[in-house]
């Protein structure tokens, strides 16, 4: 502990960090400027001289200040100021869904040690406390062994739905634990929420675009995708939302008010009032997920639609496979007016979970310094965003659009017209490269201009390298299409044909 406080010093230079953090990002702080000194800073918080100097390796680690000799801490430079990615129409009427085939062939690749994956948002275990997550694992079997012989059934263990409710609090939520149902996973969860509140052939809106998992479970519930558009930065448009509902028998809301994925989006707090006050109006759930909450440092962006729900219309939704322990299955939900009915779905499809696993997260759940961890998950997530912007800055073609989002794992890239984001998959996939094109991201054939990146899987030279090879590809590809356009336009007189393939790349990642 520092001397004149009762915080251990390991909060306390996280807390300085996260602060100065915020005002870096928020353009309080502007690149290129003097930080204070190390004494300054340890006087103006009343620390150590060890605690400042850890707070300014932490600003380090994540690439927002940097060192001079002799001269101190400045603010680093910034990834240069790219546009962000360009919302297209959409079809005003609702489609079947048929992705699984293409996002079954990126995941497939993603999990082969052989490729270089910046296509799956799975996280890489050096991004947690591997030490602790054992110890709390191995607590739970010393203490609950007999629950190894136990059969057990029911909405989960009483532990993990307190711990559950406790954790729901960061997000401005009053949850029972009794109404709170344990699923193997956030999608597990939304796919139970989808069946209480929807009949085959139902509509239900979602955002656009939209994670290629939601419409992979909307396929095999053979219900119809009502795409949303969306604003990349503030996510999905309640305007359009409201005309849908007024002019489609839409059955069911999804959505992501938090880091939608994939666009990273973040709803502003008044607009998540709004939209609890329409699918209420309207008498339809919106199921909210929840997954990425903890990955946003401001509470605002935190808070879920739920928290402002008066009348139980909002179904909640969340795990901790991208914030706490990825390797631990678990999900969660609290269903609202549809409570009973999830309840009875899970009995007889799943019966219960793993009460090990339950008790474990619990305990992970409700140590202290739990929020320590999210903090540190939140700094390497930003460097790692940042360099990622940056390199695809030096790198992919002129007229590439991409997203800043305030945190998460993923970014949302918009490439010029000239490049088909399949035909780049592929020639990226010869490379052993793996990116996710964007019509996963829709049932409508949309987004061929567009690509997912993930950040989050491991992050080394070989990934950096690869990033920087999917530019290449890119580029080529676009120079190889402005040639072509050239020529046709020199050859007036030539017969129309088939489009040419683009020509062989070369090179290795």
């Amino acid at each position: 502990m520092d001397a004149d406080t009762h915080e251990p010093a390991e909060h306390l230079y996280l807390r300085m960090a996260e602060s100065m953090a915020s005002a870096i990002r928020s353009g309080t702080l502007t690149r290129g400027e003097r930080m204070p000194s190390v004494r300054s800073l340890a006087r103006q918080y009343g620390v150590s001289l060890a605690t400042a100097v850890q707070a300014y390796r932490t600003l380090e680690d994540a690439r927002l200040v940097e060192a001079r000799p002799r001269s101190g801490y400045f603010v680093a430079a910034r990834t240069p100021s790219l546009p962000e990615p360009v919302a297209p129409p959409l079809p005003a009427t609702a489609l079947p869904v048929d992705v699984s085939s293409l996002s079954e062939q990126v995941m497939r690749a993603a999990h082969d040690p052989a490729f270089v994956s910046l296509g799956a948002a799975c996280p890489s275990a050096e991004l947690f406390d591997q030490e602790r997550i054992r110890r709390a694992f191995g607590r739970a079997v010393q203490r609950h062994r007999a629950s190894l012989c136990q059969y057990e059934v029911g909405p989960g263990h009483e532990s993990y739905r307190r711990a559950v409710s406790r954790y729901a609090m960061r997000f401005g939520c009053q949850l029972d634990p009794r109404a709170i149902i344990a699923t193997g996973s956030c999608l597990d969860a939304i796919s139970l929420a989808l069946r209480a509140a929807t009949q085959p052939g139902d509509i239900v809106a979602l955002e656009s675009p939209t994670y290629f998992g939601f419409l992979e479970i909307l396929e095999h519930l053979h219900l119809r995708a009502l795409e949303i558009p969306c604003h990349p930065r503030t996510g999905l448009s309640l305007d359009a939302l409201q005309l849908a509902l007024d002019t489609q028998p839409v059955r069911a809301v999804l959505a992501v008010p938090t880091l939608s994925n994939p666009l990273g989006a973040c709803m502003p707090a008044a607009e998540r009032r709004q939209l609890a006050r329409m699918v209420a109006a309207h008498d339809i759930p919106l199921i909210e997920d929840v997954l990425c909450n903890d990955l946003v440092e401001h509470d605002d962006k935190r808070r879920s639609v739920k928290s402002f729900d008066t009348t139980g219309h909002v179904m909640i939704c969340g795990s901790f496979s991208k914030t706490v322990a990825p390797g631990i299955r678990l999900g969660w939900i609290e269903a609202g007016r549809w409570s009973s009915h999830v309840r009875r779905l899970k009995l007889a499809t799943a019966g219960g979970q793993t009460p090990l696993l339950e008790l474990a997260m619990a305990d992970l759940l409700t140590q202290p310094g739990s929020g320590i961890q999210a903090r540190r998950l939140q700094n390497a997530l930003g460097a790692r965003i940042d360099e990622a912007r940056s390199l695809i800055a030096q790198s992919f073609p002129r007229g590439t659009r991409v997203t800043d989002p305030p945190g998460g794992t993923i970014l949302w890239v918009e490439l010029p017209p000239t490049v088909d984001s399949t035909v780049l998959f592929q020639a990226c996939l010869a490379e052993r490269i793996v990116i996710g094109p964007g019509t996963m991201f829709s049932a409508t054939g949309r987004y061929r201009h567009n690509i997912r990146l993930s950040i989050v899987s491991r992050w080394d030279d070989a990934h950096r390298q690869g990033l920087l090879r999917v530019g290449r590809i890119a580029t080529t590809l676009h120079e190889q299409a402005v040639g072509q356009a050239r020529r046709d336009r020199e050859a007036p007189d030539a017969r129309d044909g088939p489009p040419r393939a683009p020509a062989p790349i070369s090179g290795n990642a």
